[in-house]
């Protein structure tokens, strides 16, 4: 493939790197940014199968977009910026890490093979993490942690030890978690498939290089003989014209599906304050819920003071939503909580909002819950959003993925610091 000197409008600067799908340009007028061009090219068996498939990079570049923004929509940190052309997208600028990090939900295809007497279809829980290393003269062969850890790549100045690693291998569990849910939505089932990871020039770690139809296996309703990933590419005797346009049919299939996988957004956050003055922290509460991807509304009401328009205004909500939460704001006697919890069906998550000196009495009142009722306490307005968004996201993938992602910073914050904490202090 020539060389260009111009993608979307933007000028490029020297080709970086060239592989069997891609061209990898540097921007000039962009620092810390680079351009991913794909080519009209299908390889398997590390080159050793290759075609050309007119139409292959626009369908690719549409394929890794919608699946990037997703991730990015998760909260995952990526080096995906956007599309910059039908067959280009512009990335942050990253050293690659030579490892290929493969998730695999099902057994089956290589791991198979270097692992007799496993079944086809067994069924790993948790979802295994496998590693290769990069290496097309010796067919990209397995390596294991102890030789990613003694290899100690050093990559845009970070050397790949310990710390790197378990990062790498929690977020290589979770983009997979994160697509096998969406790929659920559509009644496709998400067998295993493989992502690399970059550094960018500020350290961070960031998933990057490209996911399309060449990185995963999908088969559709989970009947493997369904599958319209690479694997029928690889699987061919003999390629014909007629088995290019299949799998091109199938990897524009698989492109299509991705635009209708939204998540519904028909959820509703319902914070009612006991009083007005209770509206600091109701809007904390908000914020949190916002963050998470749920959406909110504050209301005033007092379940002492007008018991039938509380019920009323509830009643509203569950004419027209299914999937609702009630966080409740009461402070000193808390009858808002209780009160809802004897009169829907939906959850309610009572958040008092306690101070030092009276935090024994007004809490007492969530807690002491009369028999039959079941609303849950928090103190605090981010755990207060938390547990609605746990509950809400059971039946709503991106809230589950939004959640999930902040625990992964949570681990990956506490691997950073104790990586600069750590060390012997001596007199």
């Amino acid at each position: 493939m020539a060389t260009v000197t111009e993608v979307g409008g933007i000028l490029t600067g020297k080709l970086l790197i060239e592989g069997k799908t891609k061209q990898v340009y540097d921007v000039p007028s962009m620092p810390g940014f680079s351009i991913l061009l794909n080519k009209d090219r299908i390889t398997a068996h590390n080159g050793v199968r290759a075609h050309d498939l007119e139409g292959k990079a626009k369908i690719s570049n549409q394929t890794n977009a919608k699946v990037f923004t997703l991730l990015n929509q998760a909260g995952l940190k990526t080096a995906f910026v956007r599309m910059i052309s039908d067959n280009a997208f512009l990335a942050r600028k990253c050293e690659m890490v030579p490892i290929e990090w493969v998730t695999r939900r099902l057994a089956t295809g290589s791991y198979l093979k270097r692992n007799p007497g496993v079944k086809e279809g067994f069924r790993f829980a948790p979802a295994k993490v496998e590693t290769f290393f990069k290496d097309d003269a010796n067919d990209d062969p397995q390596w294991s942690e102890e030789q990613i850890l003694c290899a100690a790549f050093k990559v845009n100045g970070v050397t790949i030890g310990q710390d790197e690693v378990d990062i790498m291998r929690q977020t290589t569990a979770l983009v997979f978690e994160v697509l096998e849910r969406a790929w659920a939505t559509r009644d496709c089932a998400l067998i295993d498939m493989k992502i690399e990871f970059g550094v960018d020039a500020d350290g961070q770690l960031l998933v990057a290089d490209v996911i399309d139809s060449d990185s995963w296996r999908l088969w559709p309703s989970g009947d493997k003989r369904l599958m319209v990933d690479k694997q029928v590419y690889r699987n061919l005797a003999n390629v014909t014209a007629a088995d290019l346009d299949t799998v091109k049919r199938n990897f524009t299939w698989v492109s299509d599906q991705l635009d209708a996988m939204v998540a519904v957004n028909n959820h509703l956050v319902v914070v009612l304050m006991g009083s007005a003055s209770d509206k600091e922290h109701c809007e904390k509460i908000a914020k949190h819920c916002t963050a998470l991807g749920l959406n909110t509304e504050l209301r005033v009401t007092s379940a002492h003071k007008g018991t039938q328009t509380t019920l009323h205004m509830v009643s509203e909500y569950e004419s027209v939503l299914s999937e609702l939460v009630f966080i409740t704001v009461a402070g000193r006697s808390n009858g808002l909580g209780p009160v809802l919890s004897g009169n829907t069906n939906y959850p309610v998550i009572n958040c008092p909002p306690v101070k030092p000196d009276n935090v024994s009495q007004d809490v007492w009142s969530s807690l002491n819950l009369p028999s039959g009722l079941g609303c849950a306490t928090v103190l605090y307005p981010e755990a207060a959003a938390l547990h609605a968004a746990q509950i809400l996201g059971m039946k709503n993938f991106m809230i589950w993925s939004k959640l999930r992602v902040k625990q992964l910073d949570n681990y990956s914050s506490l691997i950073m610091a104790d990586k600069k904490m750590r060390g012997v202090r001596q007199n």
